[in-house]
């Protein structure tokens, strides 16, 4: 377990540039050895990991927040939402424009889901809701950067998709589950999802 400190002199590691061998190393040789520090290094791994995964700042966020609100005064069908944990840091972000709105009430029956792009230096997930036209040409319903891929950050995502898209539901077949196999109850009666985050690019379905 890292304590307070040892998070201090990590993050201090980290910021200067040491690899992760390197920093355990030392943080190992200033506690007397390895046997005495407390955690292993895959303990320190996973607190980076969890840094980094919170670490949207308040100047990325701000600049973020900044543009949607800009695009909602200008356009009142611009929808966006924010999570924020309980110390009122930014955790999950969702938006969808016009056009994606429209779209999704005219095609929004069949639609996937996919949580595989990385693309933001942080690492966050960056989800995306598509599905396809009456040409087969792909469109985008709506967009998610996400803090995390828990069951709680996609039930808060599913919820606000749907109200974003006036409670329209996707028909689908599936059933959600937890990484443990465990369903959980569905979102509404009508649509049951395939939710597991080891699987991210199944956790929406519907053919």
């Amino acid at each position: 377990m890292v304590s307070e400190a040892q998070a201090i002199n990590i993050d201090i590691a980290a910021d200067i540039g040491l690899s992760l061998k390197a920093s355990h190393d030392l943080l190992s040789a200033q506690a007397g050895g390895k046997e005495c520090l407390g955690f292993t290094r895959e303990d320190q791994k996973n607190y980076l990991r969890t840094r980094r995964q919170r670490s949207l700042k308040f100047g990325e966020s701000g600049a973020l927040l900044g543009y949607f609100r800009n695009q909602a005064a200008q356009n009142p069908y611009f929808y966006y939402a924010v999570q924020l944990d309980k110390e009122d840091m930014i955790t999950n972000i969702f938006w969808a424009d016009h056009e994606m709105i429209t779209d999704y009430a005219l095609f929004g029956d069949s639609i996937s889901f996919d949580t595989t792009f990385r693309t933001n230096k942080e690492y966050r997930p960056f989800a995306l809701f598509a599905g396809f036209n009456h040409f087969r040409m792909t469109c985008i319903f709506g967009a998610a950067l996400l803090y995390d891929e828990t069951v709680e950050s996609f039930e808060w995502l599913f919820k606000t998709f749907l109200h974003a898209m006036s409670g329209k539901k996707p028909i689908t077949k599936g059933k959600r589950m937890q990484d443990n196999g465990t369903l959980i109850e569905p979102l509404n009666q009508t649509t049951e999802h395939l939710l597991s985050p080891k699987y991210s690019r199944s956790i929406i379905r519907i053919d």
